[in-house]
């Protein structure tokens, strides 16, 4: 996947993002909101055999780029049926909160459905009322909230609420 729009580019990982994804997925700050606050203590070599297994067919994970800058990372997920499991975090903290997630996730979606997929699902903490906003902004329906339904990585026992999208309540985002 090679997705361009002005300034940004979603790409599949390549072995030269591991070293990055790794720094990422080690930070506490940028991992908290998935559960884990002290990273998750990985290394790049590690990434690297779970990438050399993605394919367009059953998972891919996808590098953000803003202006040549890798500033996150993306992916979804085949889960039969025509339905697709996203996610995304922009890791780079002066990238947020500027509008870019919203473009991200609609460049993703669009080329989804593109490809066939009738229904595109995802999953994100209760507490992060933030991307619960952009997600339904961009047309998703809440599913359900999974009360106390996982801990994380420090034994606090946490919710996450579930959304999907299908075609016809997709809300682009415009140019």
């Amino acid at each position: 996947m090679n997705i361009i729009h002005k300034d940004l580019c979603i790409r599949n990982a390549e072995s030269a993002d591991c070293p990055q994804l790794a720094k990422w997925w080690n930070d506490g700050s940028v991992m908290a909101h998935a559960g884990f606050p002290n990273g998750l203590g990985t290394t790049a070599e590690q990434i690297q055999k779970q990438i050399t297994n993605d394919s367009d067919d059953t998972k891919r994970r996808l590098m953000i780029e803003y202006r040549g800058a890798a500033i996150g990372e993306m992916n979804y997920y085949n889960k039969g049926n025509r339905v697709a499991e996203i996610g995304i975090k922009i890791c780079e903290a002066e990238y947020q909160e500027k509008g870019l997630g919203r473009v991200i996730l609609s460049m993703l979606i669009r080329e989804l459905f593109s490809l066939g997929y009738g229904k595109i699902i995802l999953d994100t903490n209760l507490k992060n009322t933030r991307a619960q906003h952009v997600y339904e902004l961009l047309g998703f329906k809440r599913v359900r909230i999974n009360e106390n339904s996982w801990t994380d990585q420090v034994g606090e026992i946490q919710s996450s609420v579930d959304y999907e999208l299908v075609a016809e309540d997709f809300l682009d985002t415009p140019d």
